[in-house]
């Protein structure tokens, strides 16, 4: 029998809804989501991990201050959070081309699939894509459906529209982006 998982879990005001943050004993962001979707996130956990055990301890000031500076309009401050997540070797290539993506851009499924030189696994990106337990900054809101249309986010699509606004992309009236896409490879 395994032992589970001890996590701490911690929560921050953001301009889009309280961000529910869960770090490890080393201060490594381990899940990053919204407390209307606290459930979700949990059964994300079980699956990655097994049985978790999460006790309500602040995160990292390094880590809270990084995710304040991105929503006050630092968005570089991304890049230095550490994290570490468990998945199968295929949801580990997906979730690391994400952070690739450049700020203001965005990338269809099956781009992202053609890049990881998998052009015939949009599906299965996308399957990975929403089991991303790292929300923001695992940048799972810059992936986009082929026509350009703003589809399947787990924190709602007014939460992906804020972000990508946020970012720099242009959303044109109707939900759409313009294709400006970005490369992750």
């Amino acid at each position: 029998m395994t032992m589970p998982e001890n996590f701490n879990l911690d929560r921050l005001p953001t301009p889009i809804g309280t961000a529910l943050l869960v770090t490890d004993a080393d201060g490594l962001l381990r899940a990053l989501d919204w407390d209307d979707y606290e459930p979700r996130m949990q059964q994300l956990l079980r699956l990655h991990y097994g049985t978790v055990n999460l006790k309500d301890a602040p995160a990292p000031g390094e880590l809270r201050a990084a995710l304040t500076g991105y929503f006050k309009g630092d968005l570089d401050r991304l890049a230095a959070i550490e994290w570490r997540v468990a998945g199968t070797p295929f949801q580990q290539k997906v979730w690391n081309a994400l952070p690739r993506i450049p700020l203001g851009t965005t990338l269809s499924y099956g781009a992202l699939a053609a890049k990881l030189k998998m052009p015939k696994a949009v599906r299965a990106v996308g399957h990975a894509n929403g089991s991303n337990p790292i929300s923001v900054v695992l940048p799972c809101h810059r992936l986009i459906g082929a026509s350009g249309s703003l589809v399947k986010y787990g924190g709602g699509l007014q939460r992906k529209r804020w972000l990508l606004q946020h970012e720099g992309a242009r959303i044109q009236e109707g939900g759409r982006v313009n294709r400006a896409t970005g490369s992750c490879a």
